[in-house]
């Protein structure tokens, strides 16, 4: 019977060996097919990180646009997280500042991410970041608080039908790494 047993075991074996290579290249392909998906439905579209230096002056007149700020945060988060103020009239061409606060309200270090949505979609394209927390790992000390500084601009490209855009960050845990506490 061991003797049925084993060529039957060797095929097994190659086949999981099979999926886990299959379910590790997967992983990587996540983040990639996320950005395609993302792409073609218009989601999460990408907000423009653009250098101070690289923002020309246009022939187009200036115009004032409506920011509406919101932070988001799961109901089960450690953090407070809000914008500092709800509301920024701007200028479109003009750079502006704006922070969001942002505490941990737990007796441990802390390491959170932020994830920056816009909307309208089709104003993601004019709205242009100069510095943002977004995407860099925010590290809280035990029950620190922070305000994180967002820097950007809104092109005078922006279309005439839109005078309202919603910046939105949501902060997310960023799970614990094994050996680094």
């Amino acid at each position: 019977m061991s003797e049925l047993q084993k060529p039957k075991a060797k095929p097994l074996a190659l086949r999981l060996l099979a999926i886990a290579v299959v379910m590790f290249g997967f992983g990587f392909l996540l983040v990639p097919l996320y950005d395609i998906f993302c792409a073609i439905t218009g989601l999460r579209a990408p907000i423009e990180q653009v250098a101070e230096t690289d923002i020309a002056n246009s022939d187009i007149a200036a115009r004032e646009v409506t920011i509406e700020m919101v932070a988001n945060r799961n109901n089960s988060a450690p953090w407070e997280f809000r914008p500092s103020e709800s509301i920024k009239v701007v200028d479109t061409g003009s750079i502006y500042e704006i922070t969001y606060f942002a505490r941990n309200l737990l007796d441990e270090n802390l390491t959170a991410t932020a994830a920056p949505d816009i909307r309208p979609v089709e104003a993601a394209k004019y709205f242009k970041k100069i510095e943002c927390f977004c995407f860099t790992a925010q590290e809280f000390g035990p029950e620190e608080s922070k305000d994180m500084l967002v820097r950007f601009m809104v092109s005078k490209d922006l279309p005439e039908h839109i005078d309202r855009v919603t910046l939105s960050y949501t902060l997310y845990a960023t799970p614990k790494v094994a050996g680094n506490n």
